[in-house]
């Protein structure tokens, strides 16, 4: 299992990210370019310091990150009609998430072997990414049973 985030643009949220990845022992892709230099004082603010407790992979660009894909790639998108708790996850799925201001491209779309959402109210727009982020986690390690011992 691996979370990935397509081109982020908020420092605190890879950081809260990184820290879940190290939290669950789960290794996070970044996709660049991100909205942010990434020795920005709040990645690790926001990843304390369990920064050096995690398995990061920084990529180029989206080639470069496809070049290392082995498992299927689950986009998790408002745009999907197919809800994440009725999907069935794989050990070696990646969760990937697009950037905070725009999502994910059409191309990101075709690429991904499933789109799924987090339901929310119809009322509310979105959740933020790195809580979207440990929600599809924590959901994909129960059903996996991929939670560290």
């Amino acid at each position: 299992m691996r979370l990935a985030l397509f081109q982020p643009d908020i420092a605190g949220n890879v950081g809260a990210v990184l820290r879940i990845g190290a939290c669950f022992d789960v290794a996070v892709d970044l996709i660049e370019p991100m909205g942010f230099a990434w020795d920005d004082k709040r990645v690790a603010r926001a990843g304390m310091d369990y920064i050096d407790h995690v398995s990061v992979t920084r990529h180029a660009g989206w080639d470069a990150f496809l070049a290392t894909v082995t498992g299927r790639i689950a986009l998790f998108t408002t745009k999907s009609a197919t809800r994440f708790d009725e999907t069935q996850f794989a050990g070696d799925d990646i969760l990937l998430f697009g950037s905070e201001s725009a999502g994910a491209p059409d191309h990101v779309h075709a690429r991904a072997d499933l789109r799924v959402r987090i339901p929310m109210r119809p009322i509310t727009r979105s959740l933020n990414l790195s809580v979207s982020a440990g929600i599809a986690l924590a959901e994909a390690l129960r059903q996996t049973k991929g939670f560290p011992q």
